[in-house]
């Protein structure tokens, strides 16, 4: 398949750019169908500053499902609320498959069951920094232990995912011999996370080739942002065979968290030309609500979500933009529920001085721009308002834009 059809369906984006430099032909490159979890009633609950009420965790899974996401996990063995939690959202008869998270204990997976779930998710460590120092349990107990666990859910008809948590600092032989065990035990997923995202991209595909040739069950990676590699390793993981990769909402997590769901998503759809049924549009509402719900702001310098996403200040950039938003942007605004907005100041230019005066209601020439676009330079005083642009004040830029050009062309 032609790679510029592909990134260009539906998405007024420079193809072009990517397919002069995407190796296309490379088998590595070729992504399939890739599934997205969601961790933010589990992970994301592990953010500094948020613990969200059972009304707004049944809130965010209703959202998280009608965007499209495969599964949403969450962890009842923290509190009866969270029990209660995943309890109304089995009964919510959602799309996505509801994952009951815990560690590789019996006791965790008898609360798994008191839920009435399908599926589970149990961990436990194999790094010797972690056996050694966190659990106090040699490698051969680990996998023991690991391996009872399995059994136990197996028994009781559950189907499960086994993740070997610091996989990314493990001995490989070892990880090796860990993952294939598991698999024979009846682990129907394998997670390999990068517990402390200390991995380079390179380096988690070699992680995840590793834990292909050890098992023929579906592999998740589950990738934190510690050195803000999170989605370069996430994507490096799918194209060395992962199947699933783990998100959040904007990357909420364990200290920095873990891969964006608006990343990570938009990066598939663009980069990959993987194609899901996701609404993309909710992207910027899912932000505003973990937002609210934990009582901070969204980033403005955040990918996509951000204020800043679409915010343009320079004026040789508004120029281009109002002639084509193409030139300055990777998808329209709307795409992920985002607006675009101008920045009004010292670098605005004649363009976006004759936009300025045209919205105060006056008719500027090109002269009239020029000179407010000097004033504006010569006062110093930085960025002085932003401005949020509807459909109607862009169609009326381009129209004014090309009139300056046109009478400046006339003399």
């Amino acid at each position: 398949m032609n790679q510029v059809e592909i990134l260009n369906d539906g998405y007024p984006v420079g193809a072009s750019f990517y397919s002069n430099f995407l190796n296309s032909g490379d088998p590595e490159t070729r992504v399939g169908n890739v599934s997205i979890l969601d961790s933010t009633l589990r992970e994301g609950e592990q953010s500094v500053g948020i613990s969200f009420s059972k009304r707004q965790r049944l809130q965010i899974a209703w959202m998280l499902d009608y965007f499209g996401v495969d599964s949403i996990e969450i962890s009842p063995v923290i509190s009866e609320s969270h029990r209660e939690s995943l309890k109304e959202m089995k009964r919510a008869g959602f799309s996505a498959e509801i994952i009951s998270h815990g560690r590789a204990l019996t006791s965790d997976i008898d609360v798994a069951l008191s839920c009435d779930v399908g599926w589970i998710a149990m961990y436990h460590s194999v790094s010797d920094i972690h056996l050694r120092n966190k659990l106090h349990v040699s490698r051969e107990e680990a996998l023991e232990r690991s391996i009872e666990a399995v059994e136990y859910a197996k028994r009781h008809g559950l189907r499960l995912r086994f993740t070997v948590e610091d996989a990314s600092r493990a001995n490989p032989e070892y990880l090796s011999h860990f993952i294939s065990e598991i698999t024979k035990a009846g682990a129907d997923r394998i997670g390999i996370p990068d517990t402390v995202g200390i991995m380079l991209p390179e380096g988690m595909k070699n992680l995840v080739k590793l834990a292909r040739r050890s098992t023929v069950a579906p592999i998740d990676v589950h990738c934190h942002n510690d050195l803000g590699l999170a989605l370069a390793n996430s994507l490096a993981s799918i194209e060395a065979g992962a199947d699933q990769i783990h998100v959040t909402i904007d990357g909420c997590g364990e200290r920095v968290g873990i891969a964006s769901l608006a990343e990570v998503t938009m990066a598939l759809r663009l980069l990959y030309g993987v194609k899901r049924q996701f609404r993309y549009e909710m992207l910027s509402e899912l932000s505003s609500l973990i937002a609210s719900y934990s009582n901070s702001q969204i980033p403005n310098s955040r990918p996509l979500v951000g204020k800043n996403a679409y915010t343009h200040k320079a004026g040789t950039h508004l120029a281009a933009i109002i002639q084509n938003p193409e030139t300055y942007e990777l998808i329209p605004p709307k795409t992920v529920g985002n607006s675009r907005r101008i920045v009004f100041g010292e670098l605005s230019g004649k363009n976006g001085a004759a936009f300025l005066l045209k919205t105060l209601g006056l008719d500027p020439s090109a002269e009239q721009s020029q000179k407010l676009a000097r004033r504006l330079k010569n006062l110093r005083v930085g960025d002085l308002f932003e401005l949020g642009l509807t459909d109607e004040m862009e169609a009326e830029a381009v129209r004014m834009t090309e009139n300056i050009s046109a009478a400046a062309q006339k003399n």
